[in-house]
């Protein structure tokens, strides 16, 4: 089961997006109160986005030796990723509803070379918006033959490929007719499961992206418009899919934003 965005319960006098987006345009180019902040990372406590007052960081981070997690983590490897997996609308019986597409990239480094064999997860509302979680209340219609999630590795020239559904937009509770732009979920595991790393993919000219407190959270205009896909003619399919292309980079003054380890979003 898939787990969507967090929400809070939606309560009269909840602020508006009007207000929402002044708080958004009053906050740029402000630093963080977090102890842990850098300029290449999200705000994390983020007034537009309500619930990170309460959840961010008060205190310096605190090294923690990585063998206590890895004996309790997933174990992951080449030969359990099946080829199937990349492919996103073949996971049930029948044909899943919405606008195929087409999602490749590549996993690099901050000289541009190319990372192999990296697993790779993505997890994605359906074409409704809604996603197949116990907890989404969003009335939209579940699709039986979706599930919203799919894993691959990355060849040897660093690239993943994945065929899906384009997710749709979907309502929070973030303040007053609050609604997440498109976006599909990407994890990137590394070498071990300490080393996950969880981003975020949007879409071109998607007008909900300057209201949305999570992506404008982000401070740097630069890194923001990394988490950004481009449409590729020469990628999609005739008469099937749509083909769009998305890098991602690990290190270096280019490196793809990554969410925070304290975030559930």
């Amino acid at each position: 089961m898939l787990a969507p965005c967090a929400e809070g319960g939606q309560r009269e006098g909840m602020t508006t997006q009007a207000e929402i987006s002044a708080e958004i345009a009053q906050l740029h180019g402000k630093p963080s109160t977090d102890p842990n902040w850098a300029p290449h990372r999200a705000l994390t406590d983020y007034a537009p986005y309500r619930s990170s007052i309460l959840r961010h960081p008060t205190k310096d981070l605190h090294l923690t030796d990585p063998e206590t997690i890895e004996l309790t983590s997933p174990a992951f490897g080449r030969r359990d990723v099946g080829e199937a997996e990349s492919d996103l609308t073949t996971m049930s019986t029948g044909e899943p509803l919405g606008e195929r597409m087409v999602v490749e990239g590549r996993l690099l480094d901050g000289e541009g070379r190319p990372v192999r064999g990296q697993l790779i997860e993505v997890w994605q509302a359906n074409s409704a918006g809604r996603y197949r979680h116990k907890r989404d209340r969003h009335p939209a219609p579940l699709d039986p033959h979706f599930t919203g999630a799919g894993r691959t590795l990355t060849d040897d020239d660093g690239r993943y490929r994945f065929l899906t559904i384009k997710p749709g937009p979907y309502p929070w509770r973030n303040h007053v007719n609050a609604w997440r732009p498109a976006h599909i979920h990407f994890s990137v595991f590394g070498d071990a499961f300490t080393q996950r790393l969880v981003t975020q993919m949007y879409f071109p000219g998607d007008p909900l992206m300057p209201l949305d407190p999570i992506y404008q959270a982000i401070p740097d205009e630069r890194a923001r418009d990394g988490l950004i896909a481009d449409y590729d003619h020469d990628l999609t399919s005739p008469e099937w899919a749509l083909g769009y292309r998305w890098d991602i980079i690990l290190t270096g003054s280019r490196k793809t934003w990554t969410e925070p380890e304290e975030s559930d979003e």
